[in-house]
């Protein structure tokens, strides 16, 4: 009985004693490493390195950034200088269309300039007091003449062809008056004005085709 007892005090002995050991081999242990971590810190030149090629890395990445967005801008401008030729180029196209229009019949009014003038000038061929009762016939023909030019001339109000009727004394444009002789000054004339009408104008929708012929005082 005293030998079991004796044998079971002797295991619990050798269990604490087993358990001390390890704890103090723990502390040891754990000692031991945290004096060789501070016997061995991590070098000053390992944590620069690093800082280091972190910064070249946000180096490099900012440079692409800035190149990025020059490109970015860069073409924004040629895109919007795009948008710009382009409604430059249909505005163009809008007014040729329109100068084509009402143009188009430049050429052929110009010829109708010539049916007008003969017209003009029979009318004036005709002396006033000519055109009586008693010469029924050449009054038929003066005033068939004269009804067939102002018709004429309505048709080219109604397709924007309107007569340059320059008048003595007014001054001198040469966008619509073509200067055919000069005059002396004199006391009923300015230097640089209409003096003698030769033959009235004609624009089509504001623009000249044909300038009026006229002399002017001299300047």
């Amino acid at each position: 009985m005293l030998t079991r007892i004796f044998t079971r005090h002797s295991s619990i002995l050798r269990g604490t004693l087993a358990r001390g050991w390890t704890y103090r081999s723990g502390q040891q242990m754990s000692t031991t490493q945290n004096a060789e971590q501070n016997k061995n810190p991590t070098p000053d030149n390992e944590v620069s390195e690093a800082d280091k090629e972190l910064n070249d890395k946000i180096a490099v990445l900012t440079k692409e950034n800035n190149e990025l967005l020059e490109k970015v801008s860069n073409i924004q401008d040629k895109y919007q200088r795009t948008l710009a030729d382009r409604e430059n180029v249909r505005n163009r196209l809008e007014k040729q269309i329109i100068d084509a229009k009402q143009f188009g019949i430049q050429g052929f009014c110009k010829d109708l300039l010539e049916v007008s003038d003969v017209f003009r000038k029979a009318i004036e061929s005709v002396p006033n007091d000519k055109i009586n009762e008693s010469n029924r016939d050449l009054k038929n023909l003066y005033e068939g003449v004269a009804m067939t030019e102002t018709q004429l001339l309505t048709v080219f109000r109604r397709h924007g062809l309107e007569q340059v009727v320059p008048k003595e004394g007014d001054k001198f444009d040469p966008s619509l008056q073509e200067a055919m002789f000069e005059l002396p000054p004199n006391d009923n004339n300015a230097p640089g004005t209409v003096a003698h009408i030769i033959r009235k104008g004609w624009t089509l929708h504001s623009r000249c085709i044909r300038s009026a012929q006229v002399g002017v005082v001299k300047s």
